[in-house]
C-alpha cells in the first residue's frame, strides 16, 4: 500500500507530501466549530461496522461508552471514541501458532510492523489485561513475535508478516526476506522489553519468558555492547540510494564518527530519520530503563542472575556516560539533556516529535518529570530556541526532519500534556489536538502549524490510540473536568 511516509521517503518533502484532508462529516464539525449552540449535531462513528474489526476487546468497548458518557464536549466524545481502539480495530492479526499466541500488528497506512509502533499501539491496552484473557492474550502473542524478529536481525526496525521483500530490498545493508526495512534504532529493542516488562507486572504472566525470550534478551545485550563501539566499528552498515540525507549514513555506511566512551551508537532516530551525532541520548537513557527492566526479569522470572548482573553493570556504564557527556549548560536554560552527542565533546541542542524523545522520558520512566534538568530541558523544547519548535495561526508544537519545515506533530502535544501537572498546559493540548484534526476524527502523523487540514498519513494507529490512552489517563486521574472545559 502506497503511503505518505514511503513518499517521503523517496525524496518528496515539505508541503509537496501533505495531503488534505477530507471527511463525510467535515462539514458538521464546520458548523459546530462556528455555532457552538449547535449541540444537537451528532458525530457519526468512523469506526469499522462491527463485522470488519480486527479484533473486538469488551474491556476495551466498555473503557469507551464509560468515558464517552463523561465527556460532554461532543466532538471530543467522537474523538476519543474513533482513535483509542483504532489499533484494534484496524491493524491487528492474532491467531494461536503451536499453542501460542502469536499477534501481528501493522503501523496503519504501510503493511508493516514495527518494533517500536507494535509495541507503542498495544501499551494502552495493557491495564485492561487482566479483565479481559483474549486481550492479554493478543499482547502476549505481540511479544512472542517481536522476541522471533530480534532473534532474526536485531538491527532491523520494521519487518512483514512472512518473508517477502519490500521496497527497501536492494538497501545496501544485510536485508534478508522478511525485512521491511533495517534502520538501526536503539529504541527498535528496548520498547519489546518495556512491554515484557509490564506485560509481567500488570498480570503476572510469565509465559512471554520463553526459551526465544531469553534469547532475544541476550542478543539485545549484546547488539548494545556492539553499538558501544569499543572493540571496533561493529557489524552494522547501512546505505540507501535516496535524494533523501537523513535516509542514509555517511562513511560508507558507518554514520558520522564516535567516540567510545560508554554510550550507545543509534544510527537513526525513532522517526526513522539519520542521526547527526550518534548517541542519541532520549534512546540511550531508554535502553537504561530497558536493561534494568530486562535484569528484574532475569532475577526473578527467569532466575538467571549472572545475566541480570551484566545487565545492571552495562546500565550503570550507560547511565554514567550520559551524565558525564550529555548533562551540560545551555546559554539560556542552565543545565539541560543534549539530543544527541558524539563523545568528542560535540552536542546537537533539539528534539524530535517521535518517542523516544527528551519530552518524553518521564513517559518511558527514564527520568522524574519534576527532575531539575528534565524542566529545564522541557523550558528549552518548547521554545523558540529549539529549532524544529514551530509556532503558527493553528498551533505551536513540536515537528522534526521526517516531514520539514513548519509541520507540527499531534505526537508532540499529547506527549506535553502527559507529563505534566499543569492544568493550563493540558487543556491548552487538549483544545489543540481537538481542533486540528481536519475534522477527520482522527489524529495524523503531522499538520501544518496555520492550516491543519494540511496533513500527513490519514491512518497513523499509534497516535490514535496515544490519544486515547491521554484521555483515559485523564479519566484515571479525575481530570475529566478539563475535557469538559476547553
Amino acid at each position: 500500500m502506497s503511503s505518505r511516509r514511503d513518499f517521503l521517503r523517496k525524496g518528496g518533502l515539505g508541503l509537496a507530501a501533505i495531503a488534505v484532508g477530507s471527511n463525510a462529516f467535515a462539514k458538521k464539525a464546520s458548523e459546530m466549530s462556528s455555532n457552538p449552540s449547535a449541540a444537537t449535531i451528532s458525530y457519526v462513528s468512523q469506526r469499522p461496522e462491527v463485522s470488519k474489526r480486527h479484533f473486538t476487546s469488551k474491556a476495551v468497548e466498555e473503557t469507551i461508552v464509560r468515558i464517552k458518557n463523561q465527556i460532554k464536549d461532543p466532538k471530543l466524545a467522537w474523538m476519543f471514541e474513533n482513535c483509542f481502539p483504532n489499533t484494534l480495530d484496524t491493524t491487528v492479526k492474532y491467531r494461536m501458532i503451536n499453542g501460542r499466541p502469536d499477534t501481528y500488528v501493522i503501523t496503519g497506512d504501510i503493511d508493516a510492523m514495527w518494533m517500536r509502533d507494535s509495541s507503542a499501539q498495544v501499551w494502552p491496552y495493557l491495564p485492561l489485561c487482566k479483565e479481559d484473557e483474549p486481550l492479554k492474550l493478543l499482547v502476549a502473542g505481540l511479544v512472542n513475535r517481536q522476541m522471533s524478529y530480534i532473534l532474526k536481525d536485531p538491527y532491523a526496525n520494521a519487518f512483514y508478516e512472512g518473508d517477502k521483500k519490500g521496497e527497501w530490498a536492494s538497501d545496501h545493508t544485510d536485508m534478508k526476506p522478511g525485512i521491511h526495512e533495517r534502520k538501526w534504532e536503539i529504541d527498535s529493542l528496548c520498547y519489546p522489553i518495556r512491554l515484557s516488562w509490564h506485560y509481567w507486572q500488570t498480570t503476572g504472566d510469565t509465559s512471554i519468558f520463553s526459551e526465544n525470550w531469553e534469547k532475544a534478551a541476550k542478543l539485545i545485550v549484546k547488539t548494545f555492547k556492539e553499538q558501544q563501539r569499543k572493540n571496533g566499528l561493529g557489524p552494522y552498515r547501512f546505505e540507501r540510494e535516496t535524494t533523501r540525507q537523513l535516509d542514509t549514513l555517511s562513511n560508507d555506511g558507518l554514520g558520522t564518527p564516535v567516540k567510545p566512551v560508554g554510550l550507545i551508537v543509534s544510527a537513526f532516530r525513532p522517526s526513522d530519520d539519520a542521526t547527526f551525532y550518534q548517541f542519541l541520548i532520549p534512546s540511550n537513557l531508554f535502553a537504561v530503563t530497558s536493561l534494568n527492566q530486562i535484569a528484574e526479569i532475569s532475577e526473578k522470572a527467569t532466575r538467571d542472575s549472572g545475566f541480570a548482573s551484566e545487565c545492571r553493570t552495562l546500565a550503570k556504564e550507560v547511565n554514567d556516560a550520559v551524565k558525564k557527556y550529555a548533562i551540560t549548560n545551555h546559554l539560556n536554560y542552565g543545565k539541560v539533556y543534549a539530543f544527541e552527542v558524539d563523545g568528542f565533546g560535540n552536542q546537537l541542542f533539539t528534539d524530535d516529535a517521535n518517542v523516544p524523545s527528551l519530552l518524553a522520558l518521564p513517559y518511558l520512566g527514564c527520568v522524574d518529570k519534576k527532575d531539575p534538568v528534565y524542566l529545564n530541558t522541557r523550558k528549552f523544547i518548547w521554545s523558540k530556541d529549539n529549532p524544529y519548535f514551530f509556532t503558527g495561526k493553528a498551533a505551536e508544537g513540536i515537528g522534526g526532519p521526517h516531514i520539514g519545515y513548519d509541520m507540527i506533530w499531534p505526537m508532540s502535544l499529547i506527549l506535553k500534556a502527559m507529563t505534566t501537572d499543569n492544568d493550563t498546559e493540558i487543556k491548552y493540548c487538549l483544545k489543540t489536538l481537538r481542533d486540528t484534526d481536519a475534522d477527520t476524527g482522527f489524529m495524523h502523523e503531522a499538520f501544518h502549524k496555520d492550516d491543519p487540514k494540511k496533513f500527513s498519513r490519514k491512518w497513523f494507529a499509534w497516535v490514535n490510540t496515544l490519544f486515547g490512552e491521554l484521555i483515559v489517563k485523564l479519566e484515571k486521574e479525575g481530570k475529566i473536568g478539563l475535557l469538559n472545559n476547553l
